[in-house]
C-alpha cells in the first residue's frame, strides 16, 4: 500500500466525477428530491415524517452511493483503464481505498446537503444531536459505497451491476425495522435482519430522531457499519479482475 498512490487515484476520481454532471446530480440532488418527495407525501401527518425522515436522510445515500460506485468501477474495468492500471506499481487495495476516499468527500457533502434541507427547509424534527445524524448519513453512504464496490466485481455489465442494487439492498430496506418493528417479524427473520448492515443504520438514526442517545448502542451501531465497511472494501481488492469476461 501507498497513500501517495491512493490519494492520486482519489484526485483522479474526484476529477472524473467532475466533469460527469448527470453522476453529480444522481448523488447530491436525488437524495435530496427523496426527502422532499417524503415531506410531501406526509404533509398532513408531519410525525410520520419526523419518525422515518432521520433514518431515511441516511438510506436515501446509501442507494444512491451503491449504485454510483459500483458502476464507476464497473466502467473501469470494461473499459480497460483498470488492466492498464494495474501494470503499474498499484495495489489493488489502493484502487479501491482511492476510490473509497473519494467517494467518502462525495459522501461528506451529499449527507450534509440531504441533511441540511431536510431540517432547515423541511421542518425535520431530530431529537437527538445533528451532528450525529450527519455522521451516520456520511457513515451509511460510505457503506453503500463499499458494498458497491465490492458488488461490481461480480457483474459483467452496467444492467448486472443495477441488478444487485435490488437484491442486496432491498431486502435490506425490507427487514431493518423501517417497514415493521423487527420484533413483530418472525424469528428468523428477525435473527437474518441481525445480520445484515442497515440495520444498525437504521437503528442508530431513528434512535437519533426521538432523542435516544444511548452512548453504547450508537458505539455498536457505528462499529458495525465501520467493520462491514472495511470488509467490504478487502473483500473487493481480493476479488477485483483486471477485465470483465
Amino acid at each position: 500500500m501507498s497513500a501517495r498512490i491512493t490519494l492520486a487515484t482519489a484526485a483522479r476520481v474526484l476529477r472524473q466525477l467532475r466533469r460527469d454532471p448527470r453522476t453529480l446530480a444522481l448523488l447530491l440532488l436525488v437524495p435530496i428530491l427523496l426527502v422532499t418527495l417524503l415531506d410531501w407525501v406526509f404533509a398532513g401527518r408531519p410525525e410520520v415524517f419526523d419518525r422515518i425522515g432521520v433514518p431515511l436522510v441516511g438510506i436515501f445515500p446509501l442507494v444512491s452511493m451503491f449504485l454510483v460506485s459500483s458502476i464507476a468501477m464497473l466502467r473501469e474495468r470494461t473499459s480497460g483503464t483498470l488492466e492498464r492500471l494495474l501494470t503499474l506499481p498499484l495495489a489493488k487495495l489502493d484502487l479501491l481505498l482511492g476510490y473509497g476516499l473519494a467517494f467518502a468527500l462525495v459522501a461528506v457533502v451529499q449527507a450534509s446537503l440531504v441533511t441540511g434541507v431536510a431540517v432547515g427547509l423541511l421542518g425535520l424534527d431530530v431529537g437527538g444531536s445533528l451532528l450525529l445524524v450527519v455522521l451516520f448519513a456520511v457513515g451509511n453512504a460510505v457503506l453503500g459505497m463499499s458494498l458497491g464496490l465490492f458488488a461490481s466485481a461480480f457483474a459483467a455489465s452496467e444492467f448486472q451491476a443495477v441488478q444487485f442494487m435490488p437484491a442486496l439492498l432491498l431486502p435490506q430496506i425490507l427487514l431493518c425495522g423501517l417497514i415493521a418493528p423487527r420484533d413483530a417479524m418472525a424469528r428468523g427473520l428477525e435473527l437474518l435482519s441481525a445480520a445484515l448492515p442497515m440495520t444498525y443504520a437504521f437503528d442508530a438514526l431513528s434512535r437519533l430522531s426521538v432523542g435516544d442517545e444511548d452512548a453504547g448502542r450508537l458505539l455498536l451501531d457505528g462499529g458495525v457499519l465501520v467493520g462491514v465497511t472495511l470488509a467490504a472494501l478487502g473483500l473487493g481488492a481480493a476479488t477485483l479482475r483486471r477485465r470483465t469476461a
